[in-house]
């Protein structure tokens, strides 16, 4: 059963909003930091969190490609929701075993969805669509639970990312 917007706003508001000094990953300090952890972490909550991503979903996606580490646990239920298949994206490749960037399926010639949790500068879905494009993959959207509107959209937008959000920061606060 889908919950209503307005309450999950709320039920994200109520588990990850905290108040406080922050630094952020953009090395930009904030005085609210959201704790996706939180709602990451809360079954009932990312479950709900999945239904409402999965009409942001693009027509013609072929994996959904969960950025480490946050948004992987948002593609995953997301991908559970959806049935289209998870692609684990990392920050760097690791040395040992497969050696690879992105965990899953094959990406070459494929349409990824890029999946990240929240977005402030979108530095992170920049560098990751770029190395998934190097291995040959079409990134041309990317989703995210909440998206703070401090350039992060902008700055998609200029490498030709279109970004779609569940939620902005101003309505968690």
């Amino acid at each position: 059963m889908t919950v209503d917007r307005a309450e999950l706003v709320s039920r994200i508001r109520g588990a990850a909003l905290l108040q406080g000094a922050f630094l952020l990953r953009s090395g930009r300090t904030a005085n609210h930091y959201f704790d996706k952890y939180q709602f990451e972490s809360d079954p009932a909550l990312l479950s709900a969190i999945a239904d409402r991503l999965a009409p942001l979903v693009p027509a013609g996606t072929d994996l959904l490609g969960g950025l480490e580490l946050g948004g992987v646990p948002v593609a995953t239920a997301l991908s559970l929701r959806t049935g289209v298949p998870a692609v684990f994206v990392r920050k760097v490749a690791k040395q040992y075993g497969t050696a690879k960037l992105a965990e899953g399926p094959d990406v070459a010639g494929r349409r990824v969805l890029v999946i990240e949790d929240v977005v402030t500068s979108g530095g992170q879905i920049v560098a990751s669509a770029g190395d998934l494009r190097a291995l040959g993959a079409t990134v041309d959207t990317a989703i995210c639970v909440v998206d703070r509107g401090e350039g992060g959209c902008a700055a998609l937008h200029a490498i030709g990312i279109d970004l779609r959000s569940l939620v902005t920061g101003s309505e968690l606060l």
